[in-house]
């Protein structure tokens, strides 16, 4: 039913592996009788007792009219009114009904929501600094997901000052997200520290610590609610304020052409007036959201891998300006589209294997660095690109 998918559905024949799962949760359905008897019994009830109310009050109704005690109006009245209570009660019936079902499967979710919180919770105060002078390092980090053997990151040892713009490139599976989900603390390090100023992430209060990152990730969301909501990320927001991001993240011109300003509906989910948009689209609007939260330290993960690389080349260089004095985390397969950063940490099977500037790095001919700049130059020439 999601549009989305229905390209994938429609090429691959993937209804027949639908049809065939479907089918599986039916059988699934069958087997558990007592969802099945759940599901009957309330509205079982409800025609039991429904019918008996309406003979007996149809008995009453017909002798009282026998012996003049009703008129024809009232009689009409009264078989009226037996019928929208008989109505009245079916629903209700079939509402408990549903409700039960409804539970068992919300069951499993409010589970899930109610799984307790195993992170460390710090209680210091992130330093409040007007001149946004932090540093950030990762000593010794190693990590690996829960329920593998296999480490993402090794011996990671990286340190950057607030204000630098650093960007972090690498193949696919190098490690790039994982070392920004690590320094966000969606994750702890499995070994190492990870030091905020010298002081251990984790003594930090969680929410605060949270409050000052902006982050784009590959998987980011929009949703089916209002533009200038899915920008500030709240039910209000400031005009003023999301226009500028807006603009600043190249999504001006397709603002022109919205139906309703900031008040326009993304997608069709829930108002049929909604504007549907494309992938290079979304991961403005995206940019345009980390820009509107103002973090000191801005981190992009691949946030334009839908964008063609001038159009990247030119966000980036946007952000290049707008970043100013905040720290700015690049993460990027196109390593041209970075040259601006201050410095590059090069990635490798989860090691950092080289770190420094775009100039001292594509002098070592022998490096990991090299190999992907003169990999990728060729695709860049014929764009003009610094």
């Amino acid at each position: 039913m999601n549009p989305e998918k229905a390209k994938d559905v429609r090429i691959y024949e993937q209804n027949k592996v639908a049809a065939k799962m479907l089918d599986k949760f039916i059988e699934h359905d069958i087997k558990n009788q007592s969802a099945i008897f759940k599901m009957s019994i309330y509205p079982a009830m409800a025609y039991v007792v429904i019918g008996l109310a309406n003979t007996v009050c149809c008995l009453f109704i017909a002798v009282k009219a026998f012996y003049g005690a009703f008129g024809v109006g009232s009689i009409v009245q009264y078989a009226a009114v037996l019928s929208r209570l008989s109505d009245g009660l079916q629903e209700f019936m079939y509402i408990l009904s549903d409700n039960e079902v409804s539970c068992i499967h919300l069951q499993k979710l409010f589970e899930y929501l109610d799984l307790p919180n195993h992170m460390y919770q710090g209680s210091l105060t992130v330093e409040k600094r007007d001149d946004n002078e932090y540093y950030v390092e990762f000593r010794n980090v190693s990590f690996k997901y829960p329920n593998t053997d296999a480490y993402a990151l090794k011996n990671v040892n990286l340190k950057f000052k607030i204000g630098e713009k650093l960007a972090v490139v690498g193949m696919n599976g190098s490690g790039k997200t994982t070392f920004i989900k690590l320094m966000c603390r969606l994750y702890d390090p499995t070994e190492g520290e990870i030091l905020l100023n010298g002081v251990n992430i984790q003594k930090y209060d969680y929410d605060e610590y949270m409050s000052i990152f902006s982050v784009v990730f590959q998987d980011f969301r929009l949703f089916a609610f209002g533009l200038g909501q899915n920008v500030s990320a709240s039910a209000s927001y400031a005009d003023d304020k999301v226009l500028a991001c807006l603009k600043k993240a190249g999504f001006g011109e397709r603002l022109k052409n919205m139906p309703n300003a900031l008040e326009t509906c993304l997608y069709k989910d829930f108002n049929t007036d909604g504007v549907e948009i494309s992938g290079g689209e979304a991961q403005k609007i995206a940019l345009a959201r980390a820009l509107y939260k103002d973090a000191p330290f801005m981190i992009l993960d691949e946030p334009t891998a839908a964008l063609d690389p001038i159009s990247e080349y030119e966000v980036y260089s946007k952000f290049n300006e707008i970043a100013d004095d905040k720290t700015a985390i690049y993460i990027s397969h196109r390593l041209a589209s970075c040259r601006f950063c201050d410095k590059f940490a090069v990635f490798h099977k989860g090691e950092v294997i080289q770190n420094g500037t775009h100039e001292k790095l594509l002098a070592d001919y022998n490096g990991k660095y090299y190999e992907l700049w003169n990999a990728q130059a060729k695709y860049y020439h014929s764009l003009n690109l610094p």
